[in-house]
């Protein structure tokens, strides 16, 4: 058995001002540049209400070679407070670029910028004709990234979209000109990988009031290689934000697009087509091409919540689970490492009263590039969002 570990912590942001990364469950993604010099955050001056159209949140740099000194370099008018910006680091350059989203202020169309920190400025706006999409998981390949309609969201479900923002499907609940796209990053064009149309025809026999629900797409993950797309299926009807809820799959070249079981969670990717998620009491690892689950990672008494967000390091023996208490007032973290069962639980960070709805504080845990440390998001002591970091420290004899 390895050496064991334990967790420290530290914070590293200060209000006044609000600080965090937002999303989780997207393969390799991590806030540390490639260097692993900067991470990046959002900023805010407020944090309990959802922003206007016209309330930017800066985008800024913390140097963790400089006391965690935070600059501004950008502002973003597309985001949110469980997802942020969809912050992504270039892998084909991910000492210096990065990608987030942003709208036009005039049109609310949604675009995604392409962002060097060295030049200091925005290389590309993927913009589109009568679309309006933005990045909703880049492919660690470097190659292309997922593309979703975020002004459908806002108004199908708040919490995962902006506020206002243009939806061109003009409130169609199965419209055949929207999905997923895929943009290539190189030439900036995009190509539609699968339509609501094709997943209200997949999902026909499972559902009986499936004429009458507005389609969305959450969780578009791509995997480690490249060649699939993990996501989620949901519909609106009425009140029900969920009232459709499927994972489905689909290849990166639009191809084998198939619904799963259901395996909840903030899902994962481990390697090859294997996802992580959870059932029933277990965290599970599920084969899209099997269609069956192949491995557990942890126990149930290790990982109490399989259902929480989880995040697995790159390498990927480093496992992650955030999850709130039973009151909801705290969120807590599992650290696991895989090729030996050790592990360790973080102390409680706050939620405040943001437990539930468009404003809650989710677990949302990112690790660094060399699995060392994950960042995280709490409510401080000043009432004030802020980053906190859990490291890894190997225990030693007294």
């Amino acid at each position: 058995m390895g050496a064991e570990f334990k967790l420290a912590h530290q914070q590293i942001t200060q209000g006044p001002q609000h600080h965090f990364f937002g999303y989780i469950g997207q393969s390799l993604t991590t806030p540390w540049s490639g260097d692993g010099r900067y991470i990046l955050s959002l900023r805010t001056s407020f944090h309990d209400r959802m922003p206007e159209p016209g309330e930017p949140a800066d985008i800024v740099l913390i140097d963790t070679q400089q006391d965690h000194r935070v600059t501004q370099v950008d502002r973003s008018r597309a985001w949110n407070f469980q997802q942020g910006t969809m912050f992504y680091w270039h892998p084909k350059a991910a000492d210096t670029q990065f990608f987030f989203n942003d709208r036009d202020p005039e049109t609310n169309d949604i675009f995604t910028v392409l962002y060097d920190i060295k030049q200091g400025k925005r290389l590309r706006e993927y913009r589109f004709d009568d679309l309006s999409i933005a990045n909703g998981g880049v492919s660690p390949t470097g190659e292309f990234f997922l593309a979703i309609n975020y002004g459908r969201m806002a108004k199908l479900r708040p919490v995962t979209g902006y506020p206002g923002a243009t939806d061109h499907t003009n409130g169609a609940g199965a419209p055949d000109s929207d999905g997923i796209f895929r943009v290539d990053i190189e030439s900036g064009k995009a190509k539609l990988l699968v339509s609501f149309q094709q997943l209200k025809q997949l999902l026909n026999d499972r559902h009986s009031d499936i004429e009458n629900v507005g389609f969305y797409i959450n969780h578009s993950l791509c995997n480690r290689d490249g060649t699939h797309v993990y996501f989620y299926a949901r519909a609106r009807y009425g009140d029900k934000t969920m009232s459709i809820n499927v994972p489905c799959s689909v290849r990166t070249d639009g191809t084998g697009l198939k619904s799963h079981e259901y395996i909840g969670g903030h899902p994962e990717w481990d390697e090859g087509t294997v996802v992580i998620g959870a059932k029933e009491d277990r965290q599970v690892c599920y084969d899209i091409e099997r269609q069956a689950i192949v491995g557990q990672i942890g126990t149930e008494t290790i990982i109490p919540k399989p259902g929480g967000d989880v995040s697995l390091s790159s390498n990927p023996d480093w496992f992650v689970c955030g999850y709130s208490t039973s009151d909801r007032k705290h969120n807590q973290y599992v650290v696991y490492r895989r090729s030996d069962g050790a592990y360790a639980r973080s102390g409680l960070f706050s939620r405040g009263p943001y437990q539930r709805g468009v404003l809650r504080i989710d677990p949302a845990p990112r690790w660094n590039r060399d699995q060392t440390a994950v960042l995280l998001p709490a409510l401080t002591a000043d009432g004030t969002r802020q980053l906190q970091l859990l490291t890894i420290e190997t225990k030693t004899d007294p």
